[in-house]
Protein backbone atom coordinates (compact mmCIF):
# COMPACT_ATOMS: atom_id res chain seq x y z
CA UNK A 1 0.00 0.00 0.00
CA UNK A 2 1.90 2.98 -1.12
CA UNK A 3 0.25 5.66 0.03
CA UNK A 4 1.03 4.53 3.73
CA UNK A 5 4.67 5.68 3.02
CA UNK A 6 4.87 9.18 4.44
CA UNK A 7 8.38 9.80 2.48
CA UNK A 8 7.70 11.65 -0.09
CA UNK A 9 4.63 12.93 0.54
CA UNK A 10 4.97 14.55 4.43
CA UNK A 11 7.70 17.04 2.22
CA UNK A 12 5.35 18.12 0.00
CA UNK A 13 2.43 18.61 2.29
CA UNK A 14 4.98 20.54 4.28
CA UNK A 15 6.32 22.88 1.72
CA UNK A 16 2.52 22.90 0.51
CA UNK A 17 1.56 24.48 3.83
CA UNK A 18 4.28 26.85 4.54
CA UNK A 19 4.11 27.95 1.02
CA UNK A 20 0.25 28.95 1.75
CA UNK A 21 1.05 30.42 5.12
CA UNK A 22 3.93 32.65 4.27
CA UNK A 23 3.54 33.76 0.78
CA UNK A 24 0.11 33.42 0.14
CA UNK A 25 -1.23 35.19 2.97
CA UNK A 26 1.08 37.94 2.07
CA UNK A 27 -0.29 38.50 -1.35
CA UNK A 28 -3.93 38.34 0.05
CA UNK A 29 -3.26 40.80 2.77
CA UNK A 30 -1.23 43.11 0.00
CA UNK A 31 -4.85 43.51 -2.02
CA UNK A 32 -6.23 46.96 -1.87
CA UNK A 33 -9.91 47.34 -1.84
CA UNK A 34 -10.67 50.39 -3.90
CA UNK A 35 -14.79 50.94 -2.40
CA UNK A 36 -14.90 50.38 1.48
CA UNK A 37 -18.55 49.18 2.67
CA UNK A 38 -20.04 51.79 3.99
CA UNK A 39 -23.02 51.71 6.61
CA UNK A 40 -26.10 51.87 5.59
CA UNK A 41 -29.48 53.57 7.22
CA UNK A 42 -30.54 51.25 10.04
CA UNK A 43 -33.71 53.16 10.20
CA UNK A 44 -36.33 51.47 8.50
CA UNK A 45 -39.40 52.94 7.37
CA UNK A 46 -42.68 52.43 8.99
CA UNK A 47 -45.23 51.16 6.03
CA UNK A 48 -48.30 53.11 5.84
CA UNK A 49 -51.58 51.21 6.57
CA UNK A 50 -53.22 49.87 3.79
CA UNK A 51 -57.30 51.15 3.75
CA UNK A 52 -59.36 47.94 1.29
CA UNK A 53 -61.55 50.02 -0.63
CA UNK A 54 -64.89 47.92 0.01
CA UNK A 55 -65.36 48.00 3.56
Amino acid sequence: MPQLNPNPWFLIFLFSWLFFLTIMTQKVMNHLFIKYPKLENTNKPKPKPWYWPWP
